[in-house]
C-alpha cells in the first residue's frame, strides 16, 4: 500500500504567504484567522452549542476503605504488589461519595465512580480515571470526567477535566485536589474544579 502525505489547501496558502514580505502577508494571515474564527462560531451555532460557560465547583470526595461497605474495591494486583512499598500494581474500582461539606455526613451531591491504579515504584502515586456523577442541585444528572496522575502525598495536586455530559457537554478544564483528612481506612479530599462547557 502506498501512502502519500498531502498538505491541506490552507497549509499551501500559508506556505505561499510565507514567500511574501511586509504588510500584505500580515493582512492575509489575519484574514485567514478571521475566517477560521467565524467558521468555528458557525459550527457552534449550527449544532446548537451556544457560547462557552465557565463553572467553578467546590465539593469533597470521601474514600471509605474500612467497614462492611468499602467504597474502593481491589480488583487486581501484581505478584510483587504485596512487597512493594508503594502498592505498585494494585488496581481499584471506586464508587466514592461526593458531599457539599467536608464531613461524610454532609449533604450528598454525587458519586465519584471509576478506576484507580498505583503506578509508581518510588512514590505513592495513583493514575485515576473518574466520572463525577452529580445527583443533586443544578447539575443533577450531569457528569464530569477527570483523568490524571495523583501523587497523593503532595499538598495540592491537579488533574485534567477531559469531558462530561448533560450540563457539562464538551467540558474541559482542571481539578485541584487537597487532602484534608488521611486516617487509617479513611480519606477526604477537597476538590476545586474549573470547567469550560457549552
Amino acid at each position: 500500500m502506498e501512502y502519500k502525505e498531502h498538505a491541506s489547501p490552507l497549509c499551501n496558502s500559508i506556505q505561499d504567504l510565507s514567500k511574501m514580505k511586509g504588510a500584505p502577508t500580515v493582512a492575509l494571515l489575519l484574514f485567514f484567522l478571521a475566517i477560521a474564527t467565524s467558521m468555528s462560531d458557525y459550527w457552534r451555532e449550527t449544532v446548537g452549542m451556544g457560547q462557552p460557560k465557565v463553572s467553578h465547583l467546590h465539593f469533597y470526595f470521601h474514600e471509605v476503605g474500612k467497614g462492611s461497605n468499602p467504597t474502593p474495591i481491589l480488583v487486581a494486583e501484581a505478584n510483587s504488589t504485596k512487597t512493594s512499598p508503594t502498592s505498585f500494581g494494585s488496581v481499584y474500582v471506586a464508587d466514592d461519595p461526593l458531599t457539599e461539606g467536608p464531613n461524610l455526613t454532609s449533604k450528598l451531591i454525587g458519586r465519584a465512580q471509576g478506576i484507580q491504579a498505583a503506578c509508581s515504584m518510588t512514590e505513592f502515586n495513583l493514575i485515576m480515571a473518574l466520572n463525577f456523577v452529580f445527583t443533586d442541585g443544578e447539575f443533577n444528572g450531569s457528569t464530569l470526567t477527570v483523568v490524571g496522575r495523583n501523587p497523593i502525598l503532595q499538598d495540592v495536586r491537579e488533574m485534567s477535566v477531559v469531558g462530561g455530559n448533560g450540563v457539562f457537554r464538551l467540558a474541559q478544564g482542571y481539578a485541584q485536589l487537597r487532602t484534608i483528612l488521611l486516617a487509617t481506612g479513611s480519606l477526604t479530599v477537597e476538590y476545586n474544579v474549573t470547567v469550560i462547557h457549552y
